[in-house]
């Protein structure tokens, strides 16, 4: 029997999100059903909003989500109604080349729910009796009183954690953490530059901290972003507006530059930027998401002298299952300060409200709280 819940669809390319009702299947094989508790407001959902993702609309926005299992379908066995989640936009296959090559984090073939979650209403009527299927945001669709999500997107975790900060580490956090901790392999004495101090930088720059970097820097152009970033463990601060962030840098780590950049902005100037902010052999990790317009040159003569590596982040190169309860557990023992990153929390029909204010760089997370 579906369920008749409310839902922040975004139903057109670049108009304000809609709250609607909508049509949540109970669950098939493989899949749960979730009543989601909180979720945040991320970039991405503003990304699938305008369109710049694909034109699936309408879309069923939210990713970033902890709520508890209502119903698992058949063959869920690690999993059980009243079990409390952090919802995972990849969930490895087991099966794909990346998987068996002892890889997942790179699944290829991520499991999402086979069932549509739909409009309610409409002419066009599906099998589940719901109208116009819906795209879920990262095939997760959170920002609704419950969702449909394939068993492997819910890891289980510890239930003390608060759900406006645990739905964190289901993107932003994780997808900073990881990127400093496992793409870009930060390690005790390293010295770290971040470039871009919003929820993904910030992230970042908790992970280097907790690595045991001896030296954090935070680089953005807003004041308020690098007085934040010290929160979360950066040691030195560059406004790159009124100074050379690279030179900055370099003055900063003995001339040398830092061993591990992260761009958490993705643009080109700032991957320039972090290009030659690295020291000789050095890593840049780009985990910031560009504009699919844009493009970036650089000499080649630079990346063959310069050496190093070059590598791209995607979903802080995490395994769900293994590091959700991990960093939870550093949530709760006080060494990763996840409630720093919650802004404020919000209704529903505030998503939009949100949006603007993540534009205008005054909020590092709006909470969802249902």
């Amino acid at each position: 029997m579906p369920h008749e819940v409310r839902a922040v669809v975004a139903a057109k390319r670049g108009a304000p999100v809609e709250l609607q009702t909508i049509l949540v299947p109970d669950p098939g094989p493989g899949e749960v059903l979730v009543s989601v508790q909180a979720c945040g407001v991320c970039h991405t959902d503003l990304h699938y909003r305008d369109g710049a993702i694909n034109d699936e609309f309408p879309f069923l926005l939210g990713h970033e989500a902890a709520g508890t299992i209502d119903a698992v379908g058949p063959g869920v066995t690690d999993l059980a109604p009243g079990d409390y989640v952090v919802l995972a936009w990849r969930a490895p296959c087991g099966g794909c080349r990346s998987c068996r090559r002892g890889r997942p984090w790179y699944c290829f073939d991520s499991r999402n729910a086979a069932q549509p979650m739909t409009l309610f209403g409409g002419t066009s009527r599906t099998k589940s009796g719901g109208g116009t299927p819906l795209a879920p945001a990262l095939g997760i669709g959170a920002f609704a009183e419950k969702t449909l999500v394939a068993a492997g997107q819910a890891v289980k975790i510890d239930a003390a954690a608060r759900p406006e900060a645990a739905g964190l580490i289901g993107c932003g956090v994780m997808a900073g953490y990881g990127a400093a901790v496992h793409t870009g392999g930060v390690g005790p004495g390293d010295t770290v530059a971040v470039i871009g101090c919003g929820g993904v930088g910030n992230a970042a720059i908790a992970g280097a901290s907790i690595a045991g970097a001896r030296r954090v820097i935070a680089v953005d152009i807003d004041e308020r972003k690098l007085d934040g970033a010290t929160r979360f463990g950066a040691t030195d601060t560059v406004n790159s507006r009124g100074a050379d962030p690279v030179e900055a840098v370099r003055d900063l780590t003995g001339g040398h530059g830092a061993d591990v950049v992260i761009d958490a902005v993705g643009r080109p100037e700032t991957y320039r930027q972090g290009f030659y902010m690295r020291d000789l052999a050095g890593t840049l990790v780009q985990v910031g998401v560009p504009d699919p317009e844009m493009k970036i040159e650089l000499p080649l003569i630079d990346l063959f002298a310069r050496g190093g590596a070059l590598k791209s982040s995607w979903y802080g190169d995490c395994l769900p299952s293994r590091d959700f309860p991990v960093l939870i557990d550093r949530y709760l023992s006080g060494r990763l300060d996840l409630d720093g990153f919650v802004t404020e929390t919000i209704g529903l029909d505030e998503v939009e409200s949100a949006f603007d204010k993540m534009r205008d760089g005054r909020v590092l997370r709006s909470v969802v709280v249902l």
